[in-house]
């Protein structure tokens, strides 16, 4: 009779497709420890089924175009709106025909382990594959919304044999001749798009950890340049370095001749971060359209949020609907519609919503209070 290490030995080393064939060689054992083994690795078969399933889901988008003729389909999109530091980076992927890639998914679900395991095999079954990035500098120049449309158009152009359809993250890139389609959450409904954000994500995060090398003192490797407490703290002690968005500083580094420290950007990074806890994705901070500025802004679910921040040093100012004038909400509701315009929500099926954030610091201590629907459109 075999050892029970020796069957879970042989179940070990079979491919899913023999698994159930081999349980079956087992069934009859009533050793307690077999018929662990055995539960064990049924589930483990039915969380491979279920991810089939998945993978057939994820490639409707790519069925339908392959029926319209179209062969080469690259997912696109990118990495970097939000952070303080760094570049923007796009990846373009176009993978072979009824190609499954087990994990495949929305970057920001998997861990950063599966991450580097699914980007080397991406890479490797990809038909064809190209990496945009824009730097910081330019981002500073053409601001964030445009640098990531550029990293995008950097990417598709690198990409050989070309896409002959492309498959985007939410948005419609501009100045591209070649058919397209914005998908929400496209990165988690769709294949291509999935692997394209995996691309994305490891490169710019190998990116981040090689900067971490070159300017310590801002937990690069870890917080990738968004603005983290560590991140904050360096920026306070060391100052800007060569890498860093200047027009994404200019509430949190005092200006010359300023010596008021910056306490509503603290406020500011404080509630975003609050929010990331709450379930909501930053899109982007300190948006600035028609002379109008948005602190936050941010998805959960199938909404957009435009959040106004509010750094109080007491109580008595009233409610945060009280706190955002009429005029006041009216140039955040001016540029949440230029935000909108430039990435074609409104076509998206997208719903939105006017929140204030509030973060109140008394007695020593930092209160944190949200409200949504604080005015309306």
């Amino acid at each position: 009779m075999q050892s029970i290490s020796e069957i879970k030995e042989i179940l070990s080393s079979c491919s899913m497709e023999e698994l159930p064939e081999q349980m079956k060689q087992f069934e009859e054992d009533s050793r307690k420890g077999v018929q662990t083994a055995l539960a064990s690795f049924r589930k483990k078969y039915e969380k491979h089924q279920q991810e089939l399933a998945r993978l057939e889901e994820i490639l409707t988008y790519e069925r339908g175009l392959w029926e319209a003729g179209y062969e080469l389909i690259a997912g696109i999109d990118e990495v970097g709106r939000g952070p303080l530091a760094g570049p923007v980076v796009a990846a373009a992927v176009i993978l072979p025909k009824e190609c499954k890639i087990e994990g495949v998914n929305d970057s920001k679900k998997l861990s950063a382990k599966k991450r580097e395991e699914l980007y080397d095999i991406i890479l490797e079954k990809a038909v064809s594959y190209g990496i945009g990035i824009v730097s910081n500098e330019r981002i500073d120049e053409i601001n964030i919304l445009q640098a990531t449309y550029e990293a995008m158009r950097e990417a598709l152009s690198q990409l050989k044999p070309k896409a002959d359809y492309i498959l985007a993250d939410a948005v419609t890139i501009p100045m591209v001749s070649t058919p397209q389609r914005g998908i929400v959450k496209g990165d988690a409904k769709s294949m291509s798009i999935g692997a394209a954000s995996i691309v994305a994500k490891v490169y710019r995060d190998r990116l981040m950890e090689a900067y971490e090398e070159v300017y310590p003192g801002y937990g690069f490797a870890s917080n990738k340049g968004y603005g983290a407490a560590e991140h904050i703290e360096g920026l306070k002690k060391l100052g800007p370095t060569p890498i860093h968005r200047r027009t994404f500083l200019k509430n949190l580094l005092p200006q010359e001749g300023d010596n008021t420290t910056d306490k509503g950007h603290r406020g500011e990074a404080l509630a975003a971060k609050q929010m990331e806890k709450m379930g909501y994705e930053i899109l982007e901070r300190n948006f600035y359209a028609l002379k109008a500025e948005i602190d936050i802004i941010a998805k959960k679910d199938n909404t957009i949020v435009f959040t106004e921040v509010k750094y109080r040093q007491n109580e008595e100012m009233g409610t945060p609907a009280e706190a955002v004038g009429y005029q006041k909400q009216q140039n955040i509701i001016r540029a949440a519609k230029v935000y909108m315009a430039q990435n074609c929500l409104m076509e998206e099926g997208y719903d939105f919503r006017f929140d204030v954030a509030e973060v109140l610091a008394q007695d020593g201590k930092t209160y944190f209070r949200y409200t949504e629907d604080a005015f309306q459109l």
